[in-house]
């Protein structure tokens, strides 16, 4: 079967701002004349970020610590064989949906190469060249660097790569990224094992990258369409196709046409943002949306002599803090659509962007990262992110262990709201809801839907998404449970779920928060179809700081067939009395009770497992659905659910 990825991808990241709340003017393209980026654009060989594995007493001087942990990973990978990507194995896709099988193989045939790139820098002995060497020659001999479920951009379709049309996506502008970081940092050293490495390197990334991406401008993630959408994809592609250029790119009339098009191609992306730098894409995606525009900010900043700096920027600035605004405690964030509810926070780019529109909240978030993980900030795939964090070592001191804890959050571009008991601290209460659309980008249909975590703990739940398949991004989106709102803590009425769609959406959305409560009120009717008959659904979200949370839902129907409260659980509750269900933490330290009316509902519990391993790997093997199923259902009633310690 044959899904259309990017005809999906038009309605999901289609990004329609509320009313009231306005994007940002900024314009990186009108940041600087052309005369002045002319002048002030470094050449290729002038341009020098990191030290080259030729300047060895830099190299020598990063701490201990560092070069035992960089050497020892590449020590992990001499005599590696370099797995073969067959055509069967590409052809997975289109034949089962599966896209994890051969992304899984040539992931570890890049990690293996950025390993093997990074210890050589470090012991500088020619140890690791062979390695390199077959390494950069097994990449350089794809048909296409991309994945199997991009392939949509050629007019082939899926299936093969056809090897006459270099199309880019994600990941082959990040395969561009890593071998240009190779070029730069091994240089005339390549040439030890042959002289023929660096000319198939300069070879393959202007033909697949350097070229298509100045000539074209139907690449979905430019933004340059007829109907323009963006997301993540447009920083990320941006910033490797921005390296590749800062590195390889000598013909200085074409690198200034690259850079100029790349800024109008980033204006795109900062353009559908709101001014308070809301992702609605949730955090899960921050690292690849605000922080590689933070990547490409940085390059460009180096690349212009700190000629485009737009730091001081609100949107900027706002963009940011994200981060840590939709951060809940420890490893958890709020992750409403596609995002994760663990997220592997890149602690050095987190400092560095913090330090730069100075925040101090920001560097403290990430300097606390850094210090639970403990082996400093390595973890991060992209080369270019390894060496800043390399040599940015001395600035950046992992010492603080708390992160800043915000207490309220209200994103009005998204209608996001979080808060919680106290700022500064996880216990007690946090509870994070969403107003919005149903055509958000990675969109689930789930206007309305919250979550509620006790001490820095989860207890309602929402699941997230399965690991990605061809069905994820297809027509058939909506078939999988996760993306349903009866799987979220939404409503289900007269048997009907939401909708998908922008016209599906919360209406007269309203936020207040003070130093005793915060409360989030809607109507999220307009979420349902006609056929589930709601004329009006007004929800309540109201947190009591010291004491409780209350949602309120009280609708008017114009049918009355049936209706039921969905809610995701972390864990299994005890009933213990009609009207009453405890829970306990999953630190077994405190109880949870959960109220509802006897006299109206009944609890129907009902374990959900898990099998995915992305989702298992955020909440273990099992969750629960409870689902309150009203007895008698009026034309028009009010229900009221309370959680309390």
């Amino acid at each position: 079967m044959i899904f259309r990825y990017h005809n999906l991808l038009v309605v999901l990241v289609m990004l329609v701002l509320i009313p009231g709340v306005t994007a940002s003017d900024l314009s990186l393209h009108d940041s600087i004349t052309a005369p002045a980026l002319k002048a002030k654009l470094l050449s290729a060989k002038a341009w020098h970020p990191f030290p080259t594995i030729h300047e060895r007493k830099v190299w020598q001087s990063v701490e201990d610590s560092v070069r035992l942990l960089l050497t020892e990973r590449g020590e992990a990978y001499l005599d590696y064989n370099f797995l073969s990507l067959p055509a069967t194995l590409f052809l997975d896709f289109v034949r089962t949906g599966n896209r994890s099988r051969f992304q899984d193989v040539r992931k570890k045939r890049r990690a293996a190469l950025s390993a093997l790139v990074l210890a050589e820098c470090m012991e500088g002995e020619g140890r690791f060249l062979d390695d390199i060497a077959n390494g950069l020659w097994a990449i350089c001999e794809e048909t296409y660097w991309g994945l199997p479920a991009h392939l949509n951009m050629q007019k082939a379709g899926f299936g093969l790569p056809d090897v006459e049309e270099p199309t880019v996506d994600l990941f082959a502008a990040e395969t561009s990224h890593l071998l240009c970081w190779t070029y730069y940092l091994l240089n005339y050293e390549l040439d030890s094992v042959s002289p023929l490495l660096r000319e198939r390197i300069e070879y393959e990334v202007r033909r697949r990258i350097l070229k298509p991406c100045l000539e074209r401008n139907d690449f979905w993630w430019m933004g340059f369409g007829p109907d323009p959408f963006v997301n993540n994809w447009n920083p990320w592609c941006h910033s490797n196709w921005l390296t590749s250029v800062l590195i390889l790119e000598t013909d200085e009339q074409k690198r200034f046409a690259a850079i100029d098009k790349i800024l109008s191609g980033l204006d795109r992306f900062i353009a559908s943002y709101p001014e308070d730098g809301g992702c609605d894409e949730g955090p899960g995606y921050w690292n690849r949306a605000a922080g590689s525009l933070f990547d490409c900010l940085e390059l460009l900043h180096s690349a212009t002599q700190g000629a485009i700096d737009v730091y001081d920027e609100p949107l900027i600035r706002n963009m940011g803090k994200y981060i840590y605004r939709a951060h809940i405690d420890g490893p958890y964030f709020i992750n409403f659509a596609d995002a994760s509810a663990k997220i592997n926070v890149p602690a050095d780019l987190v400092f560095r962007y913090g330090k730069r529109i100075g925040d101090d909240a920001m560097m403290q978030f990430g300097s606390c990262f850094a210090h639970r993980r403990g082996d400093g900030v390595y973890e991060d795939r992209s080369i270019g992110r390894i060496l800043y964090a390399v040599f940015n070592r001395q600035l950046f001191e992992p010492k603080s262990p708390n992160p800043p804890h915000v207490r309220d959050v209200w994103l009005p571009g998204n209608e996001v709201m979080a808060a919680r008991s106290k700022a500064g601290t996880a216990n007690g209460f946090y509870v994070a809801a969403q107003g919005g659309h149903n055509a958000e980008s990675h969109n689930h249909n789930d206007v309305g839907n919250f979550i509620v975590y006790y001490d820095g703990l989860p207890f309602i739940i929402d699941v997230g998404v399965e690991t990605y398949t061809a069905k994820t991004f297809s027509p058939q989106r909506y078939e999988i449970w996760t993306m349903q709102s009866a799987f979220h803590n939404l409503p289900s009425i007269n048997h009907y779920m939401q909708k998908d769609g922008k016209r599906f959406r919360a209406r007269e959305v309203n936020y207040v928060a003070g130093d005793k409560t915060a409360r989030l009120q809607m109507d999220i009717a307009s979420a349902w179809g006609a056929d589930a008959g709601v004329e009006s659904w007004k929800r309540d979200i109201h947190l009591d700081r010291k004491s409780q949370l209350q949602i309120t839902d009280e609708y008017q129907l114009t049918k009355t067939e049936s209706l039921v409260f969905n809610f995701l659980l972390a864990g299994e509750p005890d009933s213990t009395a009609p009207g009453k269900l405890e829970f306990t933490t999953p630190n077994h330290e405190n109880r949870i009770r959960f109220l509802y009316d006897q006299n109206k509902a009944k609890a129907v519990i009902e374990p959900v497992g898990l099998t995915d391993r992305q989702l298992r790997n955020n909440w273990g093997d099992i969750i629960y659905r409870l689902q309150l199923i009203v007895t008698t259902v009026k034309a028009s009633d009010k229900f009221q659910f309370i959680i309390k310690p």
